[in-house]
């Protein structure tokens, strides 16, 4: 079969073995290794650590931005008694593309860095004995990956590359890697939606399994109780008296599959299941049936020496943070979040706008400084976008689905962020993908993409696509910033009252201005914390006075890494919070905003 992308969990019939931690790593400065053998055991390593992003480990420059080969080796033991079983080696990642081999032999090639692959063992390994794995990962971007950038080669001969967006391009292992013992057949993919009506909950559910074995059902509440079966792969169960998934009030149903021979258990998978509907009508959105607004942020996978790599430290603190400023969602900006992450946002209520790592769809380095020069943008005149950036990003949408179609606190599918909408070419290569990703999702989740600045009303050649428009918009920063800021105030009310024309709802999915911490000045000025708290003020005035807009999520979370630029200090300073997590005055002002604004009763 494919690649499963169920959540790697203990049962009765399954185990798993962590493998992560220090392993060994090879920085491969002339791009040698694989020509060179290295796939059958690696020389002159140094430790890293696993998970994490390598780049800001080192203190040389010029490793911290290597651009190409990167390797990583370690051993373990499979253990005897799972001779009998199938054996998994799982990777939660790796960014962008990597290929591994066991014991020299090839077992997976994966292109994409934030989606989990897997690869069979057993014909590669003997049991109860020593097996090494050996990883390649590559960081190189091009107008093809998703996302998008660019390489040139210096005099010296130094590869540097160029991404298309506003971020750190980190790299590695960023999430865990772990070793699966599977029964010989086994329960392979599993597929629910959910509805509810007059006080009975009900979810339909897809099962994919080897062989043509017994498939049972169960449903438990969170006491244990069992509450609802049913017999089959295919079927639908009622639950009375159902407890709804609620934003900030979450509640999960245990969905048990088990398959089994007579009275013989072969395989049991446990799925966390919330039974809840979302819905756009008109111009609100609806999440049980009740108008939902968004309140919360745009968010990075990133924290000082880890890069990207997963860290459950940081997502705790990260979901206490969100508690306190009385946020109730986030966008997955720009790209698919850890599964634990994912997992944790069903366990505490948490509204995802999920993403596609399709940023920088457009061919000008970081998108808001092309957006300034007054350049037009040629990236969907370009052929190969046609033809091979399009299949890659539906592979990516594809991939997507598949891992985080279960998840609850998912409500909202963003196929890009700012593309460069406002070329006549976007709007058949954005019909394809829209067109491609609503026969994946059988939720019928709504879809958007984020449109930027210089796609404005009436000139943006896909909005029509989607249910929800959702809007970076920098008024008061990038443009009319500082003195002008009553200016932007105007030309962002005049911009937004032509997006009600519409008659869809509006999420503003950025909007923000950095900010230094500790900064101060008075009368405020661009950079200083009263200028941030100033510029939200006039935000949220403006948003308040739309009555289509149903949602803000401030540009950002949190402070982060960004390649190095003119207009960067050390990273993007648009955070609410500090990178190492403390508050800015701004963070006060939106918890005391977010706290005053009941978001199931809002503009309703």
């Amino acid at each position: 079969m494919t690649n499963s992308f169920l959540y790697p969990i203990e049962s009765k019939t399954r185990q798993v073995k962590d493998l992560c931690g220090l392993w060994k790593f090879k920085l491969d400065k002339h791009n040698e290794g694989r020509a060179a053998g290295w796939k059958d055991g690696l020389a002159g390593t140094i430790p890293m650590a696993v998970p994490s992003s390598y780049n800001d480990i080192f203190t040389q420059k010029e490793l911290r931005e290597h651009v190409g080969d990167v390797w990583y080796q370690t051993e373990t033991y499979i253990p005897k008694e799972w001779k009998d079983r199938e054996v998994v080696l799982r990777f939660g990642s790796a960014t962008h593309s990597a290929v591994v081999w066991v014991n020299g032999v090839q077992v997976a090639q994966h292109q994409g860095g934030y989606m989990p692959f897997s690869a069979r063992l057993n014909e590669v390994v003997t049991f109860g004995e020593r097996c090494r794995i050996v990883v390649v990962v590559n960081n190189e971007l091009s107008y093809t990956t998703i996302p998008t950038g660019v390489q040139k080669t210096l005099p010296n001969g130094r590869k540097v590359q160029s991404p298309f967006f506003d971020f750190f391009n980190y790299a590695g292992l960023h999430r865990p890697v772990k070793l699966l013992a599977l029964p010989k057949e086994h329960i392979h993919d599993i597929t629910v939606s959910t509805d509810f009506a007059d006080g009975e909950g009900k979810i339909r559910y897809d099962i994919t399994a080897a062989g043509e074995h017994s498939v049972n059902v169960e449903v438990f509440d969170e006491a244990g109780n069992q509450v609802a079966s049913a017999h089959g792969k295919t079927g639908e169960v009622a639950i009375k008296d159902v407890r709804l998934w609620e934003p900030g009030n979450a509640y999960l149903y245990d969905f048990k599959v088990t398959l089994a021979e007579g009275e013989e258990l072969l395989d049991e998978y446990v799925l966390p299941v919330g039974i809840r509907s979302v819905e756009v009508k008109g111009n609100r959105f609806f999440i049980n049936k009740k108008p939902f607004y968004f309140k919360g942020f745009g968010k990075h996978e990133d924290c000082a020496m880890h890069g990207r790599g997963y860290d459950p430290v940081v997502m705790l603190r990260d979901f206490e943070l969100l508690r306190w400023i009385h946020a109730n969602s986030v966008r997955t900006a720009h790209y698919p979040y850890s599964e634990e992450f994912m997992r944790l946002c069903d366990r505490e209520g948490l509204v995802v706008i999920d993403e596609t790592p399709a940023v920088g769809l457009f061919d000008q380095l970081m998108n808001f400084l092309g957006a300034g020069t007054g350049k037009q943008s040629r990236f969907f005149e370009r052929e190969i976008v046609h033809t091979e950036t399009i299949e890659n990003h539906k592979d990516a949408i594809r991939e997507l689905v598949l891992r985080d179609k279960n998840h609850p606190s998912v409500v909202m599918w963003c196929l890009a962020n700012e593309p460069d909408s406002s070329l006549a070419q976007a709007e058949d290569y954005f019909e394809k993908i829209f067109s491609y990703a609503r026969t994946l999702d059988v939720q019928k989740r709504p879809m958007t993409f984020t449109n930027i600045m210089v796609a404005p009303y009436g000139s943006c050649k896909v909005s029509h696509l989607s249910d929800v428009i959702c809007l970076n918009r920098y008024y008061g920063w990038y443009v009319n910033g500082g003195p002008d800021i009553d200016i932007a105030r105007e030309n962002f009310e005049k911009e937004l009252e032509q997006w009600s024309s519409t008659g869809k709802p509006i999420i503003l999915t950025e909007y923000g201005a950095d900010t230094m911490p500790g900064l101060h000045k008075l009368p405020s000025v661009m950079w200083s914390e009263e200028y941030q708290e100033e510029y939200l003020k006039m935000q949220h005035e403006v948003f308040d006075s739309c009555d289509s807009v149903v949602g803000e999520q401030m540009w950002n979370f949190a402070d982060f890494q960004t390649s190095e630029g003119i207009m960067r200090v050390d990273g993007n300073k648009k955070g609410a919070f500090t990178r190492d997590r403390q508050p800015k005055a701004a963070a006060y002002l939106l918890r005391e905003r977010w706290k005053k604004i009941d978001s199931r009763n809002y503009k309703a």
